[in-house]
């Protein structure tokens, strides 16, 4: 199982990035898949999840809902994270990890199997 995380980089506030996360090893269709970050000093949070596809449910972390998108491309086993007007306080690495659970997805990191390298994401102020 392998989760490839990319699409970071610098960005200015009130801009715009896609992260993708692009797995391999297992199906896709079948996993949660999350979105995480860590900013230095801090512990990680929850970004993002969206669920299996059958359950088709994505969730977000309360004070990102409406500006970031979770979305997945089956056909590419890739799952992206838009993330609109970006404030400096997003700021940090995200991963991206995935855990077999059916009908739900979850923000807790801890049950999450696998996980990728992370891309760092910079927002100037």
């Amino acid at each position: 199982v392998q989760l490839q995380a990319s699409g970071g980089g610098l960005v200015q506030t009130g801009g715009s990035l896609r992260l993708s996360c692009v797995t391999s090893g297992f199906t896709l269709d079948d996993y949660a898949i999350g979105w995480f970050r860590q900013a230095p000093g801090r512990e990680r949070e929850g970004v993002s999840c969206i669920s299996s596809r059958y359950a088709g449910i994505t969730d977000y972390a309360d004070s990102l809902t409406g500006r970031f998108t979770i979305t997945r491309d089956s056909a590419k086993k890739t799952v992206y994270l838009q993330m609109n007007s970006m404030k400096p306080e997003d700021t940090a690495v995200y991963y991206c990890a995935a855990v077999n659970i059916q009908h739900t997805c979850v923000l807790a990191s801890a049950l999450y199997d696998f996980w990728g390298q992370g891309t760092q994401v910079t927002v100037s102020s």
